[in-house]
C-alpha cells in the first residue's frame, strides 16, 4: 500500500529486552513482512545492564492491519526474544488523555493548557483537580472541567488530618480513574502522593520538581539552593514513585544564576525552566519515547 503524502498517523513499537545478536534483524523482518514503512527507528544498548531498547514508528497507512492485529502477531516475536521482553505498540491516531493536579501556582497549568489549545500537546487535557480553588478560573477559561478536592489545613488534629487526607486522595483517585488518563501530571501539586496511588499510577504519574535532582529534594528547593550558594538552578520531570522525588528521570534543564540573585529571582527564573522541562517530558511520554528500566529511563527524543 502506498502511504498518502502528509499522513501523520503512526504505529509506534517500543521494546526492551536482554541484549543479544539478531534482535534488530528479527524486528526489521517482522515490519517488512507487514509492508510497514518505517519513518523512525532508534536503538540503544546499555552495557551496564545488558539491555537493549528500541522505538520503531511506521506509517499506519502503509499496512492493512489494525494496531490490535499487529499486537497479536508481534506477541509471537516478543516470545521468541525471551520471557523478559517488555514491549508495547500504540496507534498515534488513538486519542490520549491527561489529567492535571494543581495547587496554587499556575505557571505550569497555564503553559500546558496553552500548548494543548495550540495543538502542541498530543493529548486532550480532560480535567484539572486542585486542592485550592485559585486556578479554577484558568481551567474553566480553557473549557476544562475543574474539580476542587480540599485537604486538611495545618493545625488540624493529627488523627483527623490523616483521615481527611486519606479521604481526599480517595476522591482524587476516583476522579482521575474515571477519565482513564494516559498521564496524571502533578503540575506543581504540593501534596505527596501516598504509596498506593504511586503504585496504582505507575508509569503514568509525572511530576515536575523545581530542582535539578538529586540535589535539593523535598520542599523549598530554591531556598535550599540559595543557602548553598549554587550557580545553576534547574528543574526535573520524573515519574512518581513511593520514594520522594526519586522516580525515573525523563527530562532536566538548568539556568545560570549568580550571587546577586535573591530567592524571588531564582523562583522567577526557575518557573521558566519548570514549564519547558515539564512540557518536553510530558510530550515525550505521550509520544511513547520514554522506556523505563529500573530507576533509569531511555528517552528517544
Amino acid at each position: 500500500m502506498n502511504p498518502a503524502v502528509g499522513d501523520d498517523r503512526r504505529f509506534v513499537l517500543t521494546l526492551g529486552c536482554p541484549d543479544r545478536t539478531g534482535i534488530v534483524a528479527r524486528i526489521s523482518a517482522f515490519l517488512a513482512e507487514l509492508g510497514g514503512w518505517i519513518v523512525e527507528a532508534a536503538y540503544h544498548a546499555d552495557e551496564d545492564t545488558g539491555w537493549f531498547f528500541t522505538r520503531q514508528a511506521i506509517r499506519a497507512s502503509s499496512v492493512e492491519l489494525s494496531a490490535y492485529e499487529i499486537r497479536e502477531r508481534f506477541a509471537k516475536v516478543a516470545a521468541e526474544l525471551g520471557p523478559e521482553t517488555e514491549w508495547s505498540l500504540h496507534d498515534s491516531g488513538e486519542p490520549k488523555r491527561v489529567v492535571l493536579l494543581v495547587s496554587k501556582e499556575g505557571h505550569c497549568l497555564h503553559d500546558l493548557l496553552g500548548r494543548a489549545a495550540g495543538g502542541e500537546l498530543p493529548a486532550t487535557i480532560t480535567a484539572v483537580i486542585g486542592n485550592h480553588r485559585d486556578l479554577e478560573p484558568v481551567a474553566r477559561a480553557h473549557g476544562v472541567a475543574f474539580h476542587h478536592v480540599p485537604f486538611p489545613a495545618a493545625g488540624t488534629d493529627d488523627d483527623a488530618r490523616v483521615e481527611a487526607r486519606t479521604a481526599a486522595f480517595a476522591r482524587i483517585r476516583e476522579i482521575v480513574d474515571a477519565h482513564d488518563p494516559h498521564a496524571v501530571v502533578l503540575a506543581r501539586f504540593m501534596q505527596v502522593l501516598p504509596p498506593e496511588l504511586c503504585e496504582h499510577w505507575t508509569g503514568r504519574a509525572i511530576n515536575i520538581h523545581h530542582s535539578f535532582l538529586p540535589s535539593f529534594v523535598g520542599a523549598r528547593p530554591y531556598h535550599q539552593a540559595f543557602a548553598r550558594g549554587v550557580k545553576l538552578i534547574g528543574a526535573t520531570c520524573h515519574y512518581v514513585t513511593g520514594e520522594l522525588d526519586a522516580g525515573p528521570i525523563i527530562e532536566q534543564d538548568v539556568t545560570r544564576i549568580d550571587h546577586s540573585d535573591t530567592v524571588p529571582d531564582m523562583v522567577r527564573q526557575g518557573r521558566d525552566i519548570e514549564k519547558l522541562v515539564l512540557a518536553r517530558g510530558l510530550r515525550w511520554h505521550l509520544e511513547d519515547r520514554v522506556l523505563v528500566h529500573g530507576r533509569k529511563t531511555v528517552v528517544f527524543s
